[in-house]
């Protein structure tokens, strides 16, 4: 699995050069579908953020490997069905989907019982397809707003799934608009925890950082092509 290391390495040299013009970065390896022995060697390459997308995929992972994610921040990066919010908010620091107010006080209920303040970002949703989930970008801000009234849940920012395009590019008009969006959060509402920019994965995460990213989700360019027919 030497390849992993290698392709950290190179992942983490790009993230060096942008950020002298950018700021940091933070890198999360999406570990979805792949096997905790490809976690733990992303974990001693000098990974500090995993993401899951999958409840029960990422429980049983984490619980073989539980000794060595002591100091990593988990990140569930999937759309979060109320049934599973319970044990999303259990095992999981940073929830990168929230997209309704229902969801929002699920949250909130789940974490208040356990005495957590549970850290999320709003997803924003760009793409015109029915199938995608998240917040309009004319809505967010009043969503962001509204989420304020729940006490266990804290908005730490925004996260971003542009459509699918070969052409890597089609993605930065996108990234432009979210990064305004946030930044005119942080001004109207005077929001200094609200500081997380979650945008770009494995074909335009360079992209994303050029246009403000401060958080990156890469899988694929990490770990090799994932083969979903075992999930």
């Amino acid at each position: 699995m030497k390849y992993i290391c290698q392709n950290i390495k190179s992942i983490t040299n790009s993230i060096n050069i942008l950020e002298k013009v950018t700021g940091t970065v933070d890198l999360i390896a999406v570990t979805k579908t792949f096997t905790h022995f490809s976690v733990l060697e992303a974990l001693k390459c000098g990974v500090k953020h995993i993401g899951e997308s999958k409840v029960q995929e990422a429980l049983a992972k984490f619980a073989q490997i539980e000794d060595s994610l002591k100091g990593v921040t988990k990140h569930f990066i999937g759309h979060l069905q109320s049934n599973k919010t319970k044990k999303v908010v259990e095992a999981f620091d940073l929830i990168h989907s929230l997209d309704s107010i229902k969801l929002a006080c699920n949250i909130n209920r789940h974490a208040a019982n356990i005495n957590k303040i549970q850290n999320c970002l709003i997803e924003v949703k760009v793409s015109k397809e029915p199938s995608k989930t998240g917040i309009n970008p004319d809505a967010v801000a009043d969503f962001y707003n509204e989420c304020k009234k729940f006490s266990n849940v804290n908005i730490k920012g925004l996260m971003l799934i542009t459509p699918y395009s070969d052409n890597p590019n089609n993605s930065r008009p996108y990234f432009k608009q979210v990064y305004n969006l946030f930044k005119d959060i942080q001004k109207s509402f005077i929001a200094n925890d609200f500081n997380i920019l979650s945008m770009g994965m494995s074909r335009d995460y360079k992209i994303a950082i050029e246009e403000g990213s401060t958080m990156i989700r890469i899988g694929s360019a990490i770990f090799g092509e994932r083969n979903y027919g075992n999930k």
